[in-house]
């Protein structure tokens, strides 16, 4: 092992932060060293000290987050955070704790104060060992593979949306969320500032920020429009905002994917070739894909409005256009050996022939979705 290299153990390695940070350390194997934890650690002292002793950092993440005796719950947590206490002062270990606390510290309930609790006992052992503890003080969390009426509300939801259940908003509270990955990076820079010694404090709190604000229900709209518009139909959702990406991201590890895939597409066919309308997307219109036999033209027409693109992934084909009210004509010829373009200005009538000996592939984008009653498509020869 190099000298650069940080050993990390995550407690709760298998729930829904720890796997996460589990795989994103795993992605660093010449910085990070994953040592690998089992609940039942907690259970087996002499396991528990061997994990503390090898471990530059600990990212204490196992907890109790529900149970019906509110008492059983934080003595539960209270006691986690005491067993690696213990198992630190028994092996003379000074690993840096990394503390996984929440928003709730402040509300007057057993989880809460657990968690209080316990950030105050790791950073009180720091002071007293000459070790770091940072504690993180965390906001509702999502991201992909939570559990469901435990982990989040978009957890509960997305799964709700994708098994045929009726989501319900109970209370109609602006709540904080922090995607899961952007935890992680924030983590992971904690954890390299302590080991490069540019946090020469032994205890830290870090109020980990919430990176969107939102009305449950407001949530609930924009997981449903997803729903609507990408499980029922197959549209691919506006996905300029960053947060819209992560909770569709997030949506789309709920579905079930033997029942839902392959998702199939509309299909025509005619004696020219056939013709799949690929993608549609609510940003931008849609792609569709096409085969054209050897000596066949399609096209001829022209649009007032419509953008589109034509690119040519296979095979051999004359593209010609010409601007509406006059005789000029243009033509390219493409080849798939070299895929490339030709976008198609409004009020230029157009068509694509293949004048190679082999299928013609081709790929079309266009800017809105197709609309039987307003096809904004006029026919005129080239």
């Amino acid at each position: 092992m190099s000298k650069n290299e940080i050993r990390i153990g995550i407690t709760g390695q298998s729930g829904f932060v720890g796997t996460h940070l589990f795989n994103v350390l795993g992605q660093f194997p010449d910085k990070y060293i994953r040592v690998p934890f089992e609940d039942d650690y907690f259970k087996k002292k002499s396991c528990l000290e061997d994990f503390v002793n090898n471990c530059d950092v600990i990212i204490h993440l196992a907890a109790m987050n529900r149970h019906n005796d509110p008492q059983i719950l934080f003595d539960t947590n209270v006691k986690l955070v005491k067993q690696i206490i213990e198992a630190c002062k028994k092996t003379l270990s000074k690993p840096h704790i990394i503390f996984s606390s929440s928003i709730q510290e402040q509300s007057n309930n057993h989880y809460g104060r657990s968690k209080k609790e316990g950030r105050r006992l790791f950073e009180l052992w720091a002071q007293t060992n000459n070790a770091h503890c940072s504690g993180l003080v965390i906001p509702n969390l999502f991201g992909p593979f939570g559990l469901p009426h435990y982990n989040s509300v978009v957890a509960t939801f997305c799964h709700q949306l994708t098994h045929g259940e009726v989501p319900q908003v109970a209370v109609d509270a602006e709540i904080g969320l922090l995607y899961i990955s952007e935890l992680g990076s924030e983590i992971m820079a904690i954890i390299d500032k302590n080991q490069f010694n540019e946090d020469n404090s032994q205890t830290s709190v870090h109020m980990i920020r919430p990176t969107k604000t939102i009305r449950v229900s407001s949530l609930l709209a924009k997981l449903i429009s997803f729903k609507e518009s990408y499980y029922d139909q197959g549209f691919i959702p506006n996905l300029d905002n960053q947060f819209d990406l992560c909770l569709f991201n997030t949506f789309l590890c709920y579905i079930d994917k033997s029942d839902y895939f392959p998702f199939h597409l509309s299909r025509y066919s005619d004696s020219r070739g056939i013709f799949v309308e690929t993608m549609k997307l609510k940003s931008g219109g849609q792609i569709s894909f096409s085969t054209t036999n050897p000596g066949v033209t399609r096209g001829n027409h022209y649009h007032t409005r419509k953008a589109e693109r034509f690119a040519v992934i296979r095979g051999k084909a004359r593209i010609e256009m010409r601007r509406i009210g006059t005789e000029e004509k243009l033509s390219f010829i493409l080849d798939g050996e070299l895929p490339s373009f030709v976008d198609m200005p409004i009020w230029h009538t157009h068509n694509i022939t293949n004048i190679g000996d082999d299928t013609l592939f081709t790929v079309f984008w266009i800017n809105e979705h197709y609309n039987s009653e307003d096809t904004d498509t006029f026919f005129e020869e080239v």
